[in-house]
């Protein structure tokens, strides 16, 4: 099987874990947002990428030191701008819902952290570009990273209709504390922040040639050849900067809120623990995925942060259907909320003719 259409279902299934990751925080009781927040930050933060490193990438403490100084705290700057986006992600979803929530955001995410990376490092030609001549490859999958977000403005779109149809009872049924006001200035400032997560990831060059390099000389893979792992360490460090800002705050709202005893008190505590600790676990997958594809796209690696965001949004709209967020809206908002998750279809279908 051609490398780049299994890069592309590697993408997909982080979409899915993408769409997926918050499911288990139903499963929460009486704790505070910020206590089972503190869980998925620590978990899926700090403990799985240092797992998966330390499984998957010989030495990786020591590819880490061998990095510079400048590209570490490129790469942890990047996370921190990120940590802003994920404290407001969760609020998104509260407010708006899987399905809508994750469709705005996520479109916002992917438009902006797809071009930005080639731009930022110089790369800008490598969007259109080979050797020198406009690849038309280049230009289809580029139509279909388009499309995948005109996808996403029809999902949009459908959520205005949704909010202008039902009545306020309706909607808090689905989602309890449903505003699509407050969700969409949410949406937009998580959506632009939380495209610094790919800008982050695109930054360590230097960090993936180092593990690549330790993996070679530890006989891991041979030179030359495509390697799914050597991404995990970048995941680690831009991680770095997102758990400081979001420990942060989870430490200033257990002081303000007085929640610091939820963790052993409160509700049932070990399937509290096991659902929260869930909510880290799936949620760093996404990126995972992201990382594993990319060596597997060559040149066409920079579409993986659309591909997981489209997914994700294709997946979460499919959740939102099936958990009642659409539940009594007219034809129209079906009908462009159908219309939307075909585009999105269609554009994948598009980019893999596009890679392939």
């Amino acid at each position: 099987m051609d490398t780049t259409i299994i890069g592309m279902a590697t993408f997909a299934l982080g979409g899915l874990a993408g769409a997926t990751f918050l499911l288990p925080a139903r499963g929460v009781k009486e704790w505070a947002y910020e206590t089972w927040w503190m869980f998925y930050c620590v978990v899926g933060l700090i403990l799985m990428p240092t797992i998966v490193c330390a499984v998957a990438v010989p030495d990786f403490l020591n590819v880490i030191r061998s990095a510079p100084t400048s590209t570490i705290l490129k790469c942890v700057a990047f996370g921190a701008i990120w940590g802003v986006g994920g404290l407001t992600w969760g609020l998104m979803v509260r407010y708006l819902g899987i399905g809508l929530g994750l469709a705005i955001g996520c479109g916002l995410c992917a438009a902006t952290g797809t071009v930005l990376p080639p731009i930022m490092n110089g790369e800008a030609a490598t969007l259109l570009y080979v050797n020198g001549a406009v690849s038309a490859s280049k230009l289809v999958v580029l139509g279909g990273v388009a499309g995948s977000l005109v996808g996403i403005v029809f999902v949009g779109l459908a959520g205005k209709f949704k909010e202008s149809e039902l009545p306020e009872e309706e909607k808090k049924k689905a989602v309890a504390e449903f505003d699509f006001k407050k969700g969409m200035i949410v949406a937009v400032v998580s959506g632009v922040c939380s495209a610094c997560m790919n800008l982050g990831l695109q930054s360590g060059g230097v960090i993936e040639k180092a593990a690549y390099d330790a993996a070679v000389k530890a006989g891991v893979v041979a030179e030359g050849a495509a390697w799914s792992w050597q991404g995990m360490p970048v995941i680690m460090v831009v991680l770095w900067g997102g758990f400081a800002v979001q420990a942060a705050w989870v430490v200033q709202q257990h002081v303000k809120n007085g929640t610091f005893g939820d963790y052993f008190r409160r509700g049932p505590v070990a399937k509290n623990w096991i659902f929260a600790s869930l909510v880290g676990v799936i949620w760093v997958l996404q990126f995972v995925c992201q990382k594993a594809g990319e060596p597997m796209m060559g040149e066409l690696k920079y579409i993986s942060f659309a591909i997981v965001m489209a997914s994700t949004i294709l997946f979460s709209t499919i959740i939102g259907v099936f958990t009642g967020e659409w539940k009594g809206t007219g034809s129209k908002t079906k009908g462009l909320l159908a219309l939307g998750t075909v585009v999105l279809i269609a554009s994948f279908c598009v980019i893999s003719i596009g890679s392939k």
